[in-house]
């Protein structure tokens, strides 16, 4: 990568090329990626940005509060939505399916603000891998393969699509957003959905909420993985109370990586994996079971779907 200064002032300029005297409605998750882009684009176009988060209800505990607190000062517009996306989403099981129809319902909410507020062009945080897993088949991202191709905007602006992960947190670092942002942990585009196998529902949502809450306490700040959550893979059987209980399977993954591309599973103390199950179980009802996945990347991709 060019140092991050020199990348700094050729995306500002670029933005304001490419936006010329129009707006421009912006994908703002609380990400790096996007807050690295809402930062370019502040820079370059002022009040013409338009900055957007989407709560689709498939996000993280507390997610939604705490991203309207970090971006208070640059007018951030929150969109409730998650009925639409439950709507949307009812009965589908197909992983790529479900990447597309998140893809297309942000495009349509996005193509929705833009009309109400005169916008022309949408920003969006996609970074080289998201183009390389899009592309080379792995898996559709909401921004790119998982994006329809009739979209009303006189164009899409990416700034970092050619940069890794690493790369975006050096410009952040450049940029002197607060470490909070610069080394947030990767949180997918269709959120809580790709770690919830099968039909997402609201219920479903909910336990995986619960459980990727109780991993992050576990795990964050201990040993500080590049990712870790909790997923919701299926129906098994157990027991509580002496009773028998049909409920759900909960895997919980933590891996190292640099850029995404590989990554390493974290190795795991006996003690921290019990008690991380010992909760999650007690914690939720209708969790009958917790594994731990050890899969590195590949063969596995980090998330589930």
């Amino acid at each position: 990568m060019v140092k991050a200064e020199k990348f700094i002032e050729e995306a500002v300029e670029a933005i304001r090329k490419e936006a010329g005297d129009e707006k421009v409605v912006m994908a703002l998750s609380g990400g790096v990626d996007s807050s690295v882009c809402a930062e370019l684009a502040k820079r370059a176009i002022g009040d013409r940005l338009i900055p957007i988060y989407v709560d689709t209800g498939l996000m993280r505990k507390g997610e939604s509060d705490r991203i309207c607190e970090l971006f208070s000062d640059i007018n951030l517009k929150m969109v409730e939505a998650g009925d639409e996306f439950f709507a949307a989403l009812a009965g589908v099981t197909d992983p790529e399916q479900k990447r597309k129809i998140i893809g297309e319902k942000f495009i349509r909410i996005f193509e929705r603000e833009a009309l109400a507020t005169g916008a022309a062009y949408l920003l969006q945080g996609t970074i080289y891998p998201d183009i390389i897993e899009s592309e080379g088949g792995i898996k559709s991202h909401h921004n790119v393969g998982g994006l329809p191709l009739d979209i009303d905007f006189k164009g899409v602006i990416e700034p970092l699509v050619e940069l890794y992960k690493d790369e975006v947190r050096e410009v952040a670092g450049a940029l002197e957003m607060p470490a909070e942002i610069q080394h947030r942990m990767p949180f997918p585009g269709p959120g809580l959905a790709v770690r919830c196998l099968g039909e997402v529902t609201p219920d479903k949502i909910a336990v995986v909420r619960e459980a990727n809450a109780i991993a992050e306490e576990e795990l964050v700040e201990q040993f500080m993985p590049w990712q870790c959550f909790a997923a919701v893979l299926g129906l098994g059987t157990g027991v509580k109370g002496d009773i028998r209980l049909h409920g759900w399977i909960v895997a919980v993954r933590a891996v190292y990586s640099r850029d995404a591309m590989t990554a390493e599973p974290v190795e795991l103390p006996w003690e921290t994996m019990h008690r991380i199950a010992s909760r999650i179980t007690a914690e939720i009802p209708g969790v009958a079971r917790v594994v731990y996945d050890i899969t590195p990347k590949p063969p596995a991709t980090i998330e589930y779907e």
